[in-house]
């Protein structure tokens, strides 16, 4: 395969651990509406993200705003009462999520192995600021979101973007994404390789074959780190 020059990311569950940060949000969530036992926060979290992934492919409008009524949705099928204070609530929850323990140390070793790092992302500027200061010491060459573009991944109107911004031929970048639906066959259609990061080991969603399957980011690193060593040997 073509040398990885550029590594792009889906932050949200690939960099960032956004299955546990919604799980808990919305599993608290319900508690305070009086169920004792709302099912597991990763049934919750699956309930809500088949809301927002309807939203996002019909008209375009803030992710703020796709946070606040996928939730008002969520809560309206669950039968609770709505207050937009939730929906404020589920903003700044995620610009608190964390990064996974490898999601640092590994792209510290991607970046020391000469390929540069790009983040593809399906939020707002302002979220992805506040993101950008968990992932501190990192250092992206380019952060692409969904506000600059009025589009949400899987159109593949960010992935274009990226590549105007990276400079690189399709086939030298490397898309690796927690997101399968959101991302594998966006970033196949524009021709760039892909990793899944597969960190529950699950069947793959899709028909899609990305080119790599990892269970955390380490593997990335020692891909690319092999791929630096053979250059020098």
């Amino acid at each position: 395969m073509t040398p990885v020059k550029v590594a792009t990311f889906d932050c949200y569950g690939t960099l960032v651990d956004w299955e546990g940060g919604a799980a808990a949000f919305l599993y608290d969530l319900a508690r305070r509406q009086g169920e004792f036992d709302p099912g597991t926060g990763s049934q919750l979290r699956e309930q809500w993200e088949a809301i927002q992934f309807e939203l996002i492919q019909g008209e375009y409008r803030p992710y703020r705003d796709v946070l606040s009524e996928s939730l008002r949705t969520w809560h309206a099928e669950r039968g609770y009462r709505w207050n937009t204070k939730d929906g404020d609530a589920f903003e700044r929850a995620m610009q608190s999520w964390q990064p996974f323990p490898d999601t640092i140390p590994a792209l510290q070793r991607v970046q020391k192995a000469g390929v540069k790092i790009v983040i593809i992302s399906n939020t707002d500027r302002h979220i992805m600021e506040q993101t950008l200061h968990h992932l501190a010491p990192l250092a992206f060459d380019s952060v692409v979101v969904s506000e600059d573009l009025k589009a949400y991944k899987p159109d593949t109107t960010a992935f274009t973007r990226a590549l105007q911004d990276i400079g690189a031929h399709p086939a030298e970048i490397l898309h690796v994404a927690f997101g399968f639906k959101y991302d594998i066959a966006a970033a196949l259609e524009v021709g760039m390789q892909t990793a899944w990061v597969n960190r529950r080991r699950e069947e793959a969603p899709g028909e899609e074959r990305p080119d790599h399957e990892w269970r955390d980011l380490w593997g990335l690193a020692e891909l690319v780190e092999a791929q630096a060593n053979k250059k020098t040997a």
